[in-house]
């Protein structure tokens, strides 16, 4: 994880890692920020699908689920058919047309908001793709 988040730019403790995997009831839990958050996405992108000539890659401050939902794409290089396969794996059903609606530019006049019931169901999708339960 401390090379994920360096190849997105950010130098961070495995330490601090560690306080931002505690459960939400341990109190030296501490939440991670989203430039953090950013920070570890880019990295992550990069170390799936390598860096991107003359491209640099800067840690947004705000991130939405849109963007966050965008990145785990791009990172693990999915298609339409995978994310609604992985959503289909958590319970999800999701049609084609709305979930493009979620990768579309927010000023287009078919762009959707992405929630939290969405995302969380694609990252348990994830979980159950990538670990599943023996």
């Amino acid at each position: 994880m401390i090379k994920t988040f360096l190849q997105g730019g950010s130098e961070v403790t495995r330490a601090e890692i560690s306080d931002w995997l505690k459960k939400d009831e341990d109190p030296d839990q501490v939440n991670l920020y989203d430039k953090q958050l950013a920070a570890f996405l880019n990295g992550f992108i990069v170390g799936r699908r390598g860096k991107k000539e003359g491209v640099e890659m800067t840690a947004e401050k705000r991130l939405n689920n849109n963007q966050i939902f965008r990145k785990l794409r791009i990172a693990l290089n999915l298609k339409d058919t995978d994310i609604i396969n992985v959503l289909d794996k958590a319970g999800y059903k999701i049609g084609k047309t709305e979930l493009s609606a979620f990768f579309r530019k927010p000023d287009h006049k078919h762009f959707r908001l992405c929630k939290d019931q969405v995302l969380r169901n694609f990252i348990y999708g994830l979980q159950d793709t990538f670990r599943p339960h023996g």
